[in-house]
């Protein structure tokens, strides 16, 4: 299901809907098909978690590190699309290819806390 570029997702919507309520689009079915390579991901998180830290309580800058896979694969496909406005995170997301978000995804899974 392709998404309207009318249609703006929150990761709180995401969340409230269930992860895989949303329509998702035929980009991100892409990605979600791509294993990653968590070490891959490694390599490219440095500057993910230069502001991603978690270690604020007001969340302005929200953590990613336990986000479930498919909700950190909707975020970035959303802000390389400008769905979702954040100029910080759209120039961001927009430098990086869909292999490049599998392997974030992949390796911000693997650190995941239980």
């Amino acid at each position: 299901m392709i998404v309207s570029m009318n249609f703006k997702r929150s990761l709180s919507s995401i969340m409230a809907m269930g992860v895989l309520a949303a329509p998702i689009s035929a980009e991100e079915n892409a990605i979600f098909a791509i294993e990653g390579d968590p070490d891959y991901g490694e390599y490219l998180s440095s500057e993910c978690l230069t502001c991603h830290t978690g270690e604020t309580d007001n969340y302005a800058i929200p953590p990613i590190k336990d986000l479930p896979t498919e909700a950190f694969i909707l975020a970035l496909v959303d802000y390389r699309s400008k769905l979702r406005e954040n100029p910080a995170m759209q120039m961001i997301a927009s430098r990086l290819g869909d292999e490049e978000i599998a392997a974030l995804a992949a390796y911000f899974t693997a650190q995941q806390t239980e």
